[in-house]
């Protein structure tokens, strides 16, 4: 149904101070600094694990050479969504409004809808991380990630609120990260994603000189030892308000691939002279390695 004067009458009218409410300002995007952008020109893309081979043996004197093998293994998918929105508004409440063109304010308020379906998808890559699966047949953070050389974890045995200790937990676990075939892969934390709610407690954690809630005098290993090089990262879309991530410098991690940028379109209708306006765009936000993220619920 088209939008109509009936819907606008103050802007029909002479005597407004102001109009509000699709004039905010928007933080910019929150999911570019935390998933790896690709673009994509098929319907789905696909990332398959290749195995290496295992640690090598010692080969005694007139013995033959041991030989090992490499394998493919789990399949991480990328199935790209289309996410559009459209409005329609009458010829004549287009030509009687007084301040200004009505279409013009309603495109940004598209634009803007757009923007926050793109971050709720990129987010609820974090917010359903315990319970979604990924290629290895288990969620993203979870204790018993398959290997070839047994089962391996990126989260925290018992969940935890973000501390000084919990996060020197998963800090440890990345740094003792080993690949499919058990050998150890050099891996670092990179960032700490938060929700709002952590946004003080990362500040101290992260930003202090010394350790936090303590009148030791002890330095801050976290920062001195620069074990999170691009601090704390803030994504309003998160639902937990306890749960915490890492993200590792671990490649093919968190990824988003572009399969068609934002369009707009216009068009009229030539019997009612209704326009309508559209914005379209496709995309997707998943997985591959697991190893890109570690993090834990929080204890509530």
């Amino acid at each position: 149904m088209a939008m109509n004067r009936a819907q606008f009458a103050k802007m029909l009218e002479p005597g407004l101070n102001t109009l509000f409410g699709l004039e905010y300002d928007s933080y910019p995007p929150e999911y570019a600094s935390v998933f790896e952008n690709n673009t994509s020109q098929k319907a789905f893309e696909e990332d398959v694990l290749l195995t290496g081979f295992g640690a090598a043996p010692t080969k005694d004197e007139g013995a033959g050479v041991s030989y090992d093998t490499a394998s493919q293994q789990f399949t991480a998918r990328y199935q790209h969504e289309t996410v559009a929105l459209a409005f329609s508004i009458t010829e004549e409440a287009e030509e009687d409004g007084l301040y200004g063109s009505i279409a013009s304010r309603y495109t940004k308020a598209l634009a803007r809808s757009m923007s926050t379906t793109k971050e709720i998808k990129a987010a609820n890559v974090l917010n359903n991380s315990t319970s979604t699966a990924g290629g290895d047949g288990v969620s993203l953070l979870n204790t018993s990630h398959p290997t070839q050389n047994g089962t391996q974890s990126n989260t925290l045995a018992t969940a935890a609120d973000l501390s000084e200790t919990s996060l020197e937990s998963l800090l440890i676990q990345i740094a003792d990260m080993k690949d499919d075939r058990g050998l150890r892969i050099a891996a670092q934390g990179q960032m700490l994603i938060i929700p709002t709610a952590y946004t003080f407690v990362a500040e101290r954690l992260l930003e202090s000189q010394l350790r936090t809630g303590t009148a030791d005098n002890d330095l801050n290993a976290i920062k001195n030892g620069g074990y999170l090089p691009q601090g704390y990262h803030i994504m309003r879309r998160l639902t937990d308000s306890d749960a915490f991530f890492i993200k590792t410098d671990v490649p093919d991690g968190l990824k988003m691939f572009q399969r068609s940028p934002m369009k707009r379109g216009m068009e009229g209708d030539f019997e009612t002279g209704n326009v309508r306006y559209k914005v379209r765009e496709r995309y997707s936000f998943g997985f591959t390695d697991w190893r890109g993220l570690f993090g834990t619920e929080g204890a509530a």
